[in-house]
């Protein structure tokens, strides 16, 4: 698959750390997927960690802002397919059969996704495997790469700048 056709989008719902969403945004430059960012914020955008985290990587983010989960959904296309990770979700992030163009989504890192939404949506609900009952949470931006370099494994790395063997060697180790 060429990388013209292959871009996944990344959704954060109501964001509230600015270094999370900086790390995320440089996350999305570094695989050039698409970032969604539903308000309301915990932080204005021109917070000094926000920009710190993403260092100089937002000028290579498409980005866009939206104002509430309704707005975004509407402009959707219509045969968009959109994860939503939570815990508890009945299927692993792992077992999900990712594909060019889909929306995996987040939701704030204190409150996490509406269960509504997540019941609604149920099909699609995944999880990331959580072995410690004394830890509550994964942070956002590890659950972000997780899941997203998932899906861009499971399409072979499609749009990969690149390289050489001789760059690259391939390992001995066994």
């Amino acid at each position: 698959m060429e990388f013209g056709t292959f871009k996944m989008h990344i959704v954060l719902v109501e964001p509230e750390i600015p270094p999370n969403t900086g790390n995320v945004a440089r996350l999305c430059a570094a695989t050039r997927s698409t970032l969604h960012l539903i308000e309301p914020f915990g932080f204005k955008l021109d917070d000094a960690q926000l920009k710190r985290a993403g260092m100089d990587y937002w000028q290579h983010v498409e980005w866009h802002r939206w104002k509430n989960w309704t707005a975004l959904a509407q402009s959707l296309p219509p045969a968009a397919r959109v994860w939503f990770v939570e815990s508890d979700g009945p299927t692993l992030y792992s077992d999900a059969k990712f594909s060019a163009n889909d929306y995996i989504v987040f939701g704030r890192e204190t409150a996490g996704l509406p269960k509504q939404l997540l019941e609604q949506n149920r099909e699609r609900w995944l999880r990331i495997p959580m072995f410690n009952s004394n830890a509550r949470s994964l942070n956002l931006s590890n659950c972000v790469a997780l899941v997203l370099f998932e899906a861009l494994r499971q399409n072979g790395f499609a749009g990969e700048m690149g390289t050489s063997n001789a760059q690259h060697p391939t390992s001995d180790i066994q």
